[in-house]
């Protein structure tokens, strides 16, 4: 049983999945602080995944093992269980994480979905597709497929 950091997932798409939205310049990160629920006082550094919350209540930590202990009120093991980073008899204790955040896979889903709803609106008031057209929602299909094979 062992803690592999090599398999945290990056700073960014993981406070975004925590539904976080990072704003701001630079490698510090402005975001509301859950832990006091204030707007717009918590700092994150997106290279390293420390955060610390400006306002005094005193959240911090240095990476996204740290948060996750903090937020889930769990214990060092479990976070990293909760992170795919556990690995137990030299296997990860889950599915490697996705190369995508939760969020980022909704908003292609949203809007390939449109797109095919619209296409399929068209056809049905006898609109015929264009070459580009058809080429576009066999992409979008390859995009649906892909998200599904990442997330299934």
């Amino acid at each position: 049983m062992a803690f592999v950091r090599d398999r945290l997932p990056e700073a960014i798409p993981y406070f975004e999945s925590e539904g976080l939205r990072l704003t701001g310049p630079g490698k510090w990160k402005t975001a509301k602080c859950d832990f006091h629920g204030g707007s717009d006082s918590m700092r994150i550094n997106t290279e390293t995944g420390a955060f610390v919350c400006m306002s005094g209540c005193g959240a911090k930590g240095g990476d996204v093992v740290a948060y996750r202990m903090l937020i889930a009120g769990v214990d060092f093991v479990q976070a990293c269980k909760d992170l795919d980073a556990w690995q137990e008899n030299d296997r990860p204790s889950r599915m490697k994480p996705l190369p995508f955040s939760a969020r980022e896979a909704l908003s292609v889903l949203r809007f390939e979905a449109l797109l095919a709803a619209v296409a399929a609106g068209n056809i049905a008031k006898g609109v015929v597709l264009t070459d580009d057209d058809r080429q576009r929602l066999l992409q979008a299909a390859s995009r649906i497929e892909y998200i599904a094979e990442e997330v299934g």
